[in-house]
């Protein structure tokens, strides 16, 4: 064990090999603080070389390794088991490139989405996935477990934003293809093996992302409906009329309005009405074209009958006050204390029922039990949070669990749309995966890491 530590520490240099209670907490545990092991050492590579150099020292000595990003995941993917080597990403940070021309934007690892987003903002266009923790998450980490967010509705996920990457093997080994071009059919796309894998086929060193030209105009409004039917009405309604520049289409279910509006302070409802709600946003490239044609798709939703109140942003402040609503999910943690929370993805047609029927199914399981159901709901995906009362015995995870999933595979969805699986999920992965898929999974985990060194106890049972 020494002289592992000391080859480590050879790699990166002392400041960067830290062990015992030279840790800081935050890498020894989750989000929700659920799993908390000590890891045998933090090492903090400074360059992509010195990932290669500390893989090929742990490979030699049979050590496994927990590689680490921003640590705002929600499903233990970057948590360390007792003895394992954490590997943080933080010190590869920075922006290599932006090609105007090629529209694309060279990235570090370790670099937070959010400095990502400004340095191609600065240079006129647009990083186009963003998340809530764009300010602590990594773009190796994004890219590690593919993830979703607000504008997944028009621009994909974080998969259809990568077009090369360069990734560090178990055994240290460097696959390098940091491509730019659009149109790339030379072989396989090994990109794909790392996108999604949770660090568990290669760990992320670099990346190429593609980059969109920047909007010149945002259009927010906050809609009302009856029914998750007139929902999905609507949502079609808008993309036709707004000719592909919707670029968020949130839906809350009355659970998760009510909660926050009542128990959140200084949260206000921008409309009166009941039922379910809808933050709606439009990009486009000509303000006064845009909002004359944001004001008409909105009218003609209320002549058909389906918004039963509307309130437009009328400036950023306002805009502003809509996403703080939607966005309020971050005061759960402190309002439930413990809780559950789920993002899953189902045929959107079914989301509707799907949460009737899990509704229904919580309240009968747990009598005493509050839940709130919100999501992205244009690209398929829903979010699910259950809390039940400490005085109601202790907290029932495992059967909540049972229960949602149990809903959710009636229905064929994901257990996963955006988090990734991690240690939480994995249990419940065979409920979206065939056993023919799962297999073929092994099997490229044991081509790429035979022994099982990268991120173990992860993804695969």
């Amino acid at each position: 064990m020494t002289s592992l530590l000391d080859e480590l520490t050879q790699a990166v240099g002392p400041a960067h090999v830290l062990t015992g209670n030279a840790i800081p907490p935050q890498h020894c545990t989750d989000w929700f603080n659920a799993h908390t092991h000590q890891p045998l050492a933090l090492v903090r590579p400074g360059t992509p070389d010195e990932v290669a150099r500390v893989m090929a020292i742990c490979h030699r000595h049979g050590q496994p390794v927990t590689p680490q990003g921003g640590l705002t995941g929600l499903v233990a993917g970057a948590t360390p088991n007792e003895g394992d080597v954490a590997l943080s990403l933080a010190r590869l940070n920075g922006v290599e490139e932006i090609d105007t021309a090629a529209g694309t934007l060279t990235v570090l690892a370790g670099t937070p989405l959010q400095t990502a987003q400004e340095a191609a903002r600065a240079a006129g266009l647009l990083l186009a996935v963003d998340l809530g923790a764009r300010g602590s998450c990594q773009v190796g980490g994004n890219i590690a477990t593919n993830a979703g967010g607000n504008r997944v509705i028009r621009y994909g996920m974080f998969r259809d934003q990568v077009l090369g990457l360069e990734a560090v093997l178990a055994d240290g080994s460097v696959v390098g293809g940091l491509n730019k071009m659009l149109k790339n059919n030379a072989g396989y796309d090994l990109k794909h093996l790392f996108i999604g894998s949770e660090g568990t086929l290669g760990i992320v060193t670099r990346a190429v992302l593609r980059l969109h030209p920047l909007p010149q105009s945002c259009h927010t409004a906050w809609c009302t409906l009856p029914d998750h039917d007139t929902v999905v009405r609507f949502l079609r309604h808008a993309q036709a009329a707004l000719g592909g520049t919707v670029s968020a289409f949130e839906v809350m279910w009355p659970d998760f309005h009510e909660l926050v509006t009542t128990r959140v302070p200084d949260m206000r409802s921008p409309v009166a009405a009941q039922g379910l709600q809808v933050l709606i946003e439009m990009e486009g490239s000509d303000t006064e074209r845009d909002m004359p044609m944001f004001s008409a798709m909105l009218e003609a939703a209320f002549e058909q009958g389906w918004l039963l109140d509307a309130a437009i942003a009328q400036s950023l402040k306002e805009r502003e006050s809509f996403w703080r609503l939607r966005d309020a999910v971050s005061e759960f943690p402190l309002m439930w204390s413990p809780y559950c929370g789920y993002d899953v993805s189902l045929p959107i047609g079914d989301l509707g029922r799907f949460v009737d029927e899990l509704q229904a199914a919580l309240r009968a399981r747990f009598p005493h039990c509050e839940h709130v159901h919100f999501g992205h709901v244009g690209d398929s995906n829903i979010h699910v949070g259950v809390h039940v009362a400490a005085a109601h015995g202790p907290f029932p995870e495992a059967e909540i669990d049972a229960c949602v999933y149990g809903v959710l595979r009636r229905y064929g969805g994901s257990v996963s749309a955006e988090h990734g699986i991690g240690q939480h999920k994995k249990a419940y992965l065979g409920h979206s995966r065939t056993p023919q898929e799962l297999a073929l999974m092994h099997t490229l985990k044991r081509a790429l890491d035979p022994h099982k060194l990268l991120n173990p106890g992860k993804v695969l049972a």
